[in-house]
């Protein structure tokens, strides 16, 4: 990572594994994920852990998560990389996810993580889609497993980031 690169990342990165301040952002840009009880576990140069707790407002008829809330969190996972990519950008750089697939093995119950490693990648390719000026694409894997290390869901989402003029 460049000078610039490292210092948004560390500001953004502070900011965001804040419980206080990442609720209030969940709040304000993502009320479903507050509601669903979304947190950050793990946010670094190289990783991106969300965890989220079977609970009451995010169950299922079947006593176990909704998928739809698997896949929130998986999401939040993956795009949790490019929103530190574009952090206070200048140009600012759109990002969008363009497609998405996800796999179940396992009923989720408990407390669920979603991790996803491609961190390094996204801010790569942002840092691409801007020398370029021009639209890239990528998609990053997150897998979530349960208490025990058991896989319960595996996630794609391909997103894309463009330098807006």
């Amino acid at each position: 990572m460049n000078e610039y690169m490292n210092a948004a990342f560390s500001e953004f990165r502070k900011q965001i594994t804040s419980p206080v301040k990442f609720k209030l952002f969940t709040l304000s840009k993502l009320p479903a994920a507050f509601f669903a009880g979304l947190r950050v576990k793990v946010f670094d140069e190289t990783k991106a852990v969300i965890t989220v707790r079977q609970q009451w407002f995010n169950k299922n008829p079947f006593h176990s998560i909704y998928f739809a809330v698997l896949a929130m969190a998986a999401e939040v996972s993956t795009g949790i990389a490019g929103f530190a990519a574009v952090y206070k950008r200048s140009p600012s750089v759109s990002m969008l996810v363009i497609k998405n697939e996800g796999q179940f093995y396992k009923k989720a119950t408990g407390t669920i993580s979603f991790t996803c490693t491609d961190v390094q990648a996204v801010q790569e390719l942002v840092e691409q889609a801007i020398a370029a000026n021009d639209s890239r694409s990528i998609c990053c894997h997150s897998t979530g497993t349960n208490e025990q290390g058991d896989l319960v869901a595996e996630f794609w989402f391909t997103w894309s980031f463009k330098p807006r003029c």
